[in-house]
Order: structure tokens, then C-alpha cells, then sequence
């Protein structure tokens, strides 16, 4: 397939990509805003939804999910590998009810900050590390008293195929302190769809959801560790585009 054809496709891609964020957020917002979380996050998740199945379409881009039975019935941390903006897309809605950490910023960004909102996400300001840290663990545990799991990328950052960055052990805390299990979750989601890139390339996204860790008796430091290598050696045997 030609890089020109791989072009027009992504373009196509993005036509409807930005359609979905100006619909949804603007009705999200006007219809939406005062109901209950579940109303809202119900149908603010029908822009992932909707952005998912654009992305298999136009781009090709097929997912498999290894592992669902895996998922807790109880609320859990979900710790996910992070190389692109795809899942964040759709983790969201198939982990639902989920809350996602993201950085403060994005919320700004007009009609794709308001249809985050919409998602009650911990917000956080990347420049202020300590702040940012007890503002995750006091709302990430309020989530969880709630029945709401939570959706953390310990990496912080899309991270590209084949490098790893450093795993913060904040998620792992949230999870001790609360008493609930970790999952993780790993996938090669930027094989297909590269971080700061603009075509997307054709291929079966593989998402592999782990087994639930219990967290009694555990530390931070070596549950984070554990979860690291989990991820990083599933991440290792995953598909890669020729």
C-alpha cells in the first residue's frame, strides 16, 4: 500500500475525527452537562465509541482483546502501556465506568477539552508533581468509594514502539491505599498508530488485559515493578508492523 493511498486515508480519518469531537462535544455540552455521571459519561463515550470504528474502517485498523475475562466485577487501577492516542480511546469506553488521569492542559483545548470534561477525568498540572501526586490519590480513591475504576498510563507520556519510559508508582498507591486490585494492561497500538504521527497504518491492534494483582500486603515500589515487567514482556511478543 502507497504512502499517497496511507495519506488520503488518514486525511479521511481526520475529517471524521474532527466531525465526532465538534458533534459530541457540542451536544454533550447543551443537552448533557447537568445530568448524572452515568448519563454523561454514557454518552460522551459514544465519541470514543465512534472514533474506534471510524479508525477500523477508513484506516484499518482491526483490535483483538486477549485476556477479558480478566476484568474485576469490583472496581480496580487498570495500569496501561501508552504509545498513542487510540487508547485512550478506547480503554475508556471498554473499561467503562473509568476514570482517566490526564494533564490539566487538555481540558482547554476548545470542543475536545469540553467533551473531557463531560468525563469527570482528574486533571492535573504536570508542573507541580507533588500537587498533582496527592490530587490523583485523594480524587483517584474517592472514584473507586464511588464503584468507578480507574484508567492510569504509568508512563505519563506516549512512549514509542520499542523504548519504555519510567513508571511512576502512583496508580500502585492508589490501589494499596484503597484496597483494590491492579490490571494491566499491555498493547501495540503504536505499531499501527504512532505517536505524533499522521498516517495510521493497517494491522490487528492487540490489547492483552493481565490478571488481577492483589494489592494486600504489597508496596508501590515492587508492585509498580511487577506490573513493569508484566507489561513491557507482553509488549515484547505483540505483532509488529513489516
Amino acid at each position: 500500500m502507497t504512502t499517497l493511498l496511507l495519506g488520503l486515508r488518514a486525511c479521511l480519518f481526520y475529517i471524521g475525527y474532527i466531525f465526532l469531537i465538534v458533534w459530541f462535544s457540542s451536544t454533550g455540552v447543551l443537552f448533557f452537562s447537568f445530568c448524572s455521571f452515568n448519563v454523561r459519561s454514557r454518552y460522551i463515550l459514544g465519541w470514543n465509541r465512534c472514533a474506534i470504528r471510524w479508525a477500523t474502517w477508513v484506516c484499518g485498523l482491526r483490535i483483538k482483546i486477549i485476556g477479558e475475562d480478566n476484568l474485576p466485577d469490583a472496581p480496580y487501577v487498570a495500569l496501561a502501556k501508552h504509545q498513542s492516542q487510540w487508547e485512550t480511546y478506547f480503554l475508556q469506553y471498554y473499561l467503562a465506568p473509568v476514570c482517566i488521569v490526564l494533564k490539566r492542559e487538555l481540558l482547554q483545548i476548545p470542543f475536545f477539552g469540553w467533551g473531557l470534561r463531560l468525563s469527570d477525568p482528574i486533571a492535573i498540572d504536570r508542573s507541580s508533581p507533588k500537587d498533582a501526586l496527592k490530587k490523583v490519590s485523594e480524587q483517584g480513591q474517592q472514584r473507586l468509594e464511588q464503584g468507578i475504576s480507574m484508567l492510569i498510563f504509568p508512563e505519563g507520556t506516549r512512549v514509542k514502539t520499542g523504548e519504555s519510559g519510567r513508571y511512576a508508582r502512583s496508580g500502585a498507591n492508589i490501589a494499596i491505599s484503597a484496597k483494590v486490585p491492579v490490571v494491566p494492561i499491555a498493547l501495540n497500538a503504536g505499531e499501527f498508530w504512532p505517536p505524533g504521527g499522521f498516517i495510521k497504518y493497517p494491522g490487528t491492534i492487540t490489547v492483552v488485559i493481565g490478571e488481577p494483582i492483589d494489592t494486600t500486603h504489597a508496596d508501590s515500589k515492587s508492585l509498580t515493578k511487577q506490573v513493569e515487567q508484566w507489561i513491557e514482556g507482553q509488549v515484547a511478543t505483540l505483532e509488529r508492523r513489516m
